[in-house]
């Protein structure tokens, strides 16, 4: 079960391939400067994740403009990653949970899913500049995007 609003969001330092190299992905970077919205995904290369990972990089301009950075984070590799994002041409910040321990401390991590092992459910939560979980969905499926209106409404309430 994911987190609900009103928790501390825990902290994390996740792998991000980018065109200069492997580059550590921290939330506490952002924390007292900017807002931010994490989206949990299951996999790359996956229609429904593909759909949303692009939606979300069309609107990028819509969350900056709420003083907001986008952090997308799957079980993949930051080299997947990296490939799918070229493939698809995301600009999204995508960070690797290789080792599910991000997913798990936010309660959005499922045993099995389709006989692929352990991934991430598909989930959003705004965190605001000062840690603290202020929205928390977590999908009733993989097939299901998270409610962005209902995501931008809270970050709207946040500037």
């Amino acid at each position: 079960m994911a987190l609900p609003v009103g928790s501390k969001a825990p902290d994390f330092t996740l792998k991000s391939k980018q065109a200069d190299g492997v580059k550590d992905v921290r939330l506490a970077d952002y924390a007292g400067k900017s807002n931010v919205v994490i989206l949990f995904f299951p996999l790359a290369f996956t229609g429904v994740c593909t759909t949303e990972m692009c939606d979300v990089t069309a609107g990028l301009g819509a969350f900056e403009a709420l003083d907001t950075k986008v952090i997308a984070i799957s079980v993949d590799s930051p080299f997947a990653q990296e490939a799918w994002a070229k493939k698809e041409n995301i600009t999204v910040t995508l960070a690797s949970d290789l080792n599910k321990k991000t997913a798990a401390a936010y309660g959005t991590l499922l045993d099995d899913l389709g006989g692929f092992g352990s991934a991430s459910a598909r989930a959003a939560f705004v965190i605001d500049k000062a840690g603290v979980i202020q929205y928390s969905e977590q999908t009733p499926t993989p097939k299901d995007l998270p409610n962005f209106e209902a995501v931008k409404k809270k970050l709207a309430e946040l500037k």
